[in-house]
């Protein structure tokens, strides 16, 4: 498998920290999204992903996309450390655990968004930073209310064992570092990244362990 990442792209994160709790070999393929104007909006990429986002994953010639998507085809093609439970209202509440990252939060703050608030409507740098903190803030907090209210939550974010919820959480927690956020609101989000990060497959996901890491 080849996987076109970018060291610090939250999706492309969550899909590495699962190729890792599975134990699957790949090939890193970086895609600077900076440099040269974003290589992810030339051409040769465009043919990879037409979206021009990271990740995709190349699987023996099919090219997958979207993170989600790609973290359930590991799911359903590869056994070992289910990132699904076996009940279906524990794979709801792992979905939308997901999902409160993967499409209420991530999609506000992420580059494109960030840079056409900057470069398109004209906002400060300080405005654009306060666009990112509240949202931000806004998704880490709906995160720990559910975590905080739900009996099923464990030493991760569901039961005690990683899923889908714990790829994408700790992508969040690791740009909420990176931008001075302040965690201590959200003690449920710290003792599960704490644990999270203490474990190989995440450690060697992790931003600053990648070979275009800067």
């Amino acid at each position: 498998m080849k996987l076109y990442t970018y060291f610090r792209s939250s999706a492309a994160y969550r899909v590495r920290i699962a190729l890792n709790l599975k134990g699957l070999a790949y090939e890193a393929i970086p895609v600077h999204l900076l440099r040269n104007g974003g290589e992810q909006l030339q051409d040769a990429y465009r043919q990879v992903n037409p979206a021009a986002l990271v990740p995709a994953l190349d699987d023996d010639g099919a090219i997958l996309t979207q993170s989600l998507a790609i973290l359930e085809y590991l799911d359903e093609t590869h056994a070992g450390t289910p990132l699904l439970p076996a009940d279906a209202r524990g794979r709801a509440r792992v979905r939308a655990l997901a999902l409160t990252v993967a499409a209420d939060t991530h999609p506000l703050t992420n580059l494109r968004v960030l840079n056409y608030l900057k470069q398109t409507l004209g906002l400060s740098e300080e405005a654009k930073m306060e666009w990112y903190r509240h949202w931000m803030r806004e998704g880490m907090a709906t995160f720990e209310a559910h975590l905080a209210r739900d009996a099923q939550t464990g030493l991760f974010c569901h039961g005690d064992a990683p899923s889908l919820a714990d790829c994408c959480l700790m992508p969040q927690v690791f740009n909420a570092e990176r931008f001075a956020l302040d965690l201590a609101p959200y003690p449920t989000i710290g003792r599960i990244a704490a644990h999270c990060a203490g474990l190989p497959a995440f450690m060697a996901a992790h931003p600053s362990r990648q070979p275009d890491a800067e």
